[in-house]
């Protein structure tokens, strides 16, 4: 078997069909919705979140089911109706699959409106049972591209297991990490670039700091994928490895110079927590905030902040409500919604045990929203590996492993109250450069402007608008005026020339 061994398995169940949407208002300002219950033909075990494309739909993944059994790519609307675009192991050759097999990322979208994404197993030199994975593009029409096989170089010095999902950088290509291979042998990780059409560069190998190694001081296992600074730096976690053992924060240079700015069990009891399986969110604020799955004071995991010089702050221990009403195991990474608070997920704990949805402000103050397994047989989903995403209509949406009408899975909604917004992809970019601005209800819009400065425009459809930074335009908030009124972007837009 090559590289190392997934936690994963390959999963195989009856088929039921079948579907719920059920309505559950947990606060009197939160109203969640059942959108979707998997039912296998469909798709299995969606581990990863979802993403918002410029249809206005959202796409995601499932671990498990499909024609194959080996997972598939999907697209949702915000109503529940889903479209299957891909079965993985659809190319199976010599009992492998060479397109890639049980993706467990989040998708990225591109901003040729494609989007991107990786698959733990399968690829040219993996199968069903060995982990390997690929890098993949899916059109939205479905067409699908491999773009790279991992483990295609000797002793897997490329990487193995391509865990976490990709980030698209200002530069247009994509950044992202290995939870194995690599050059030192120790299957450790890697961190790489791949070009949109494929070519790949391992920009940095873990456990390169220790040799021999005894502790992979710069960490181990990075599972919880990068994000970018306006420095242009990235930012990511390891899960393990570090001077104590139990996961770092880092920071790498897009040439590949790392910085490890923090090991986590650096404080008695590992009160500031262990295992930061999720990875981060950079805040408007500058700072980044994060989880770990175990540690802190009830060891059920944590909410930090950490500044970019590595200065640590435990905002929130889990479990810390009786029964653990709070929640437990967070394993994915936050996000910072409009009203400036984060937004996130456990994967146990909460009021049945099924996990939770939360929300806790920059300064730590803490608000469960949801608690899954609500009802019995867990219609609206139970256990949560994925991350959130705040829709331009202001919800929030995202999937569930387990539970639902089938116990295959969920995807979900939550309404907060929260208002409208327009998205800019990119968030940054030189003047005279092409933006496509997202949103709901765009139509008969009548005014662009990026920080006060107004732009030439096309209305594409309800959902997408195509600009250039305009000429003397700065940093800040972009807006479009419609019929029903100004739209804001829910970050400010980075010009860089």
């Amino acid at each position: 078997m090559k590289g190392i061994a997934n936690s994963l398995g390959k999963l195989k169940w009856g088929r039921r069909a079948g579907a719920v949407f059920v309505l559950c208002t947990t606060l009197s300002a939160q109203t969640f919705t059942t959108l979707r219950s998997f039912f296998g033909t469909d798709g299995a075990y969606p581990y990863a979140g979802l993403i918002q494309g410029a249809d206005g739909n959202f796409y995601g993944t499932t671990y498990g089911g499909g024609s194959n059994l080996s997972g598939t790519a999907f697209k949702i609307t915000p109503r529940g109706a889903l479209t299957t675009l891909y079965n993985f192991c659809a190319q199976e050759f010599d009992d492998s699959c060479t397109d890639g097999s049980q993706p467990t990322a989040a998708l990225a979208p591109a901003a040729n409106g494609d989007v991107f994404g990786t698959t733990t197993y399968g690829g040219a030199d993996g199968c069903c049972s060995e982990p390997a994975g690929t890098v993949f593009e899916i059109a939205p029409s479905g067409v699908f591209t491999t773009l790279h096989s991992f483990c295609s170089v000797g002793s897997c010095l490329d990487g193995i297991i391509p865990y976490a999902g990709l980030v698209q950088a200002a530069n247009g290509d994509f950044y992202g990490t290995t939870e194995g291979g690599g050059v030192t042998g120790s299957n450790s990780g890697t961190i790489f670039k791949i070009t949109p059409s494929g070519t790949l560069t391992t920009l940095y190998t873990f456990c390169s700091q220790n040799s021999p190694p005894m502790y992979c001081t710069d960490g181990e296992a990075p599972t919880g994928g990068l994000v970018q600074a306006a420095s242009g730096e990235f930012y990511g976690t390891t899960k393990a490895g570090g001077a104590n053992g139990w996961g770092t924060v880092f920071k790498i240079s897009p040439s590949g110079t790392l910085s490890t700015l923090y090991s986590f069990c650096s404080q008695t009891g590992c009160a500031d927590g262990e295992y930061p399986y999720g990875g981060l969110v950079r805040a408007a604020s500058g700072n980044f905030y994060g989880t770990t799955a175990n540690g802190g004071a009830s060891d059920a995991g944590t909410i930090f902040k950490i500044t970019p010089n590595g200065t640590l702050t435990t905002l929130h221990n889990f479990c810390s409500q009786a029964g653990c009403a709070d929640g437990s195991d967070p394993q994915a990474a936050l996000i910072q919604a409009t009203d400036g608070n984060f937004y996130g997920t456990t994967f146990y704990g909460g009021d049945d045990a099924g996990g939770t949805v939360f929300k806790i402000t920059p300064s730590g103050a803490f608000t469960t929203l949801h608690s899954f397994c609500a009802q019995p047989g867990c219609p609206d989903g139970q256990y949560t590996y994925a991350r959130l995403v705040q829709a331009t209509n202001g919800d929030f949406y995202g999937t569930t492993y387990q539970g639902g009408a089938n116990n295959l899975g969920t995807v979900f909604s939550l309404s907060a109250g929260l208002a409208p917004f327009v998205e800019t992809r990119p968030s940054s970019g030189d003047v005279g450069a092409a933006v496509r601005i997202l949103g709901t209800d765009l139509t008969g819009a009548t005014s662009v402007s990026f920080n006060g400065t107004a732009a030439v425009f096309e209305v594409v459809g309800a959902t997408e608008i195509t600009t250039t930074v305009p000429a003397g335009a700065t940093s800040g908030t972009v807006q479009v005026v419609t019929p029903v009124g100004m739209l804001s972007s829910n970050v400010p837009f980075q010009v860089l020339q």
